[in-house]
C-alpha cells in the first residue's frame, strides 16, 4: 500500500469503504506530515489538531455503521485563513487584525465540508488583505513553496498550495478575486478551480470573489465541488443549485473546439519556458483530435490598469476604514500599493475603473465565445523569491503578472489552472482551462482529458530531500 499521504480523496473514500484504512490512522498521518514539513514551509496559521482527531473518531464510528454522510467523511482537508470557521479567528493575513475575535459560525464553504463530515486540520496561511500574489504576510510571515525554499508559492491562496504539495491532506479550499486559487496551482504543480461566480455560495460575497477548490488530481476536485456547490442562503450572488456530480462523463477530444491564447494583451511578457509549455499542450489537444486555433489578444493595457485602479481604491478604503494604530501595522508593500493613487482618486475616477473592468468583462466573454474552451498560460512567470510580496517587488506595479486570471474572475466564467510540465530548474507550469460561463461541469472534464494527456509528472517533494 502506498504511503498514506499519497492516497487521493478518491482512493480513500473507496480504503474507507473496504476498511483499509480508517480516517483516525490517516488524520494521524496528517499531523505527523505537518509536523515534519510545516517549520520549513509555514503553510499553516492554525493547526487544530485535537479537534481534528476528535472529528476523525466521529468518522470512523459512521463508516463502522454504515452511515457515512458523503465520500468525503474522513478526509483530511484544510481551509484558508479568510475562509470563517467556528471558533476560529480570521485575521485575513495582516498584523492589524491580530487580535481578530472568534468567528461564531462556519461561512458556507466551511459548513458543507463539515456537513460532508470532512476532518478540518485547521487554517492555512494567506498574505495581508489577499491582495497579493504571494505568500509574504505582515501576520503569518513567508510561505514557503516545498519545491524550493528559496521560491514563492504565489498566492493569496499561499498556504493551502503549501500544504496541498507537502502532503498535508488530499483537499484544500483557497478563495481567488484576480488568480488567488490558480496562480498558487500553478508555482506549485497543482490542480485548482476557480468556478463560475456564484456557483459556491460563500461569505461575505464580494464581485469576482470564489471559493474553489485546490487538490493534487482534476477527480478531487472534482468530489470537493460536488459538496462545496451545495445551496446557503447567506450568499445573495449565488447560483441557483443543480445537483451532479461533477465527473459524471468524460469529454471526447474529437468534438471540441478550442481556443489558444499564447498572448492575453497586457501585463508582463510570458517567459519562454511558460510559452513553450503552454503550446505542447494546445499540440497534444490537437493530436487527441480537437480544433485548435489561435485567439487575438483581447486585454488592453487601459483595461488591465483600470482593473488595478479598482483594486486598490477597494483597498485604500479598507485601508482608511482602520485606527491609525491599527494602519501602521499592514506591509508597508500593501499601505504603498493602495495609497500611492487611490489616495487622490475623485469619484469619477473610481467609476471610470469600473467601467474598464466591465470593458474587460465583455472582452472576455466575447474571445471566448466562438470555442468550447480556452487554453492559456495561468501565470506569465516561473516561481519568484519567497521573500518578496509580488514578483519584482514595485508597489507601484504590483499585479501585471494577473493579467492571463483576473478577467474571468469578473466575466465570472470558470477557469481551471492544471500542472502541465516543469522548467529547466524543475519548478511547475501548469496551463489554464477557460470555459464559457456557468459550466463549471465542463471545465472540469476538459481538466481531466488535458490531466491524461500531459507529460509524466514529477514525483511530490519530500521533507529534507
Amino acid at each position: 500500500m502506498a504511503a498514506i499521504e499519497q492516497f487521493t480523496a478518491e482512493q480513500l473514500f473507496s480504503a474507507y469503504a473496504k476498511r483499509e484504512l480508517s480516517p483516525l490512522d490517516v488524520t494521524r498521518a496528517a499531523l505527523a506530515r505537518i509536523e515534519r514539513w510545516e517549520k520549513r514551509i509555514n503553510a499553516m496559521y492554525r493547526v487544530d489538531a485535537e479537534g481534528a482527531l476528535e472529528q476523525a473518531r466521529a468518522s470512523e464510528a459512521r463508516w463502522r455503521a454504515g452511515a457515512a454522510r458523503s465520500p468525503l467523511d474522513g478526509v483530511p482537508l484544510t481551509i484558508k485563513e479568510n475562509i470563517y470557521t467556528r471558533g476560529d479567528p480570521a485575521p485575513i493575513g495582516t498584523r492589524a487584525a491580530a487580535d481578530a475575535p472568534p468567528q461564531a459560525a462556519d461561512a458556507p464553504p466551511a459548513a458543507r465540508v463539515r456537513e460532508a463530515g470532512c476532518v478540518i486540520l485547521g487554517k492555512t496561511t494567506m498574505p495581508d488583505f489577499g491582495m497579493l500574489s504571494s505568500g509574504l504576510s505582515s501576520l503569518h510571515g513567508i510561505t514557503r513553496n516545498p519545491w524550493r525554499l528559496d521560491r514563492n508559492p504565489s498566492g493569496s491562496s499561499s498556504g493551502a498550495a503549501a500544504a496541498a504539495v507537502a502532503g498535508y491532506a488530499p483537499l484544500h479550499i483557497g478563495t481567488d478575486i484576480g488568480g488567488s486559487v490558480r496562480l498558487p496551482a500553478t508555482h506549485c504543480g497543482l490542480f485548482a478551480l476557480k468556478p463560475s461566480f456564484g456557483r459556491v455560495p460563500i461569505y461575505p460575497s464580494y464581485m469576482g470573489r470564489i471559493a474553489g477548490p485546490i487538490t493534487r488530481t482534476v477527480a478531487d476536485g472534482a468530489l470537493l465541488m460536488d459538496v462545496l456547490s451545495r445551496p446557503d442562503g447567506r450568499d445573495f450572488t449565488s447560483l441557483p443549485f443543480h445537483s451532479q456530480e461533477y465527473l459524471a462523463a468524460d469529454i471526447d477530444a474529437k468534438s471540441l473546439k478550442i481556443g489558444f491564447m499564447p498572448w492575453v494583451g497586457a501585463g508582463l511578457a510570458v517567459h519562454p519556458e511558460v510559452a513553450a509549455a503552454c503550446k505542447d499542450a494546445a499540440r497534444a489537444l490537437e493530436r487527441a483530435g480537437a480544433a485548435v486555433e489561435e485567439i487575438v489578444p483581447f486585454l488592453t493595457p487601459e483595461m488591465l490598469d483600470g482593473m488595478h485602479r479598482f483594486f486598490e481604491a477597494r483597498s485604500y478604503n479598507d485601508l482608511m476604514a482602520l485606527p491609525e494604530a491599527k494602519r501602521a501595522a499592514v506591509l508597508p508593500f500593501i499601505v504603498e500599493w493602495c495609497s500611492w493613487r487611490a489616495a487622490q482618486f475623485s469619484g469619477r475616477d473610481v467609476m471610470r475603473a469600473y467601467g474598464l473592468v466591465q470593458a474587460m468583462r465583455e472582452a472576455a466573454v466575447a474571445a471566448s465565445a466562438p470555442y468550447d474552451f480556452v487554453i492559456s498560460p495561468t501565470s506569465p512567470i516561473l516561481p519568484y523569491e519567497a521573500e518578496l510580496p509580488a514578483p519584482g517587488n514595485d508597489p507601484r506595479n504590483a499585479l501585471p503578472h494577473i493579467a492571463f486570471t483576473v478577467p474571468y474572475n469578473m466575466s465570472e466564467q470558470p477557469a481551471a489552472s492544471i500542472n502541465w510540465g516543469a522548467g529547466a530548474d524543475g519548478l511547475p507550469i501548469g496551463v489554464q482551462l477557460v470555459g464559457k460561463r456557468f459550466d463549471d461541469a465542463g471545465v472540469l472534464r476538459f481538466a481531466r482529458l488535458v490531466e491524461a494527456l500531459r507529460p509524466a509528472q514529477r514525483p511530490w517533494p519530500e521533507a529534507g530531500a
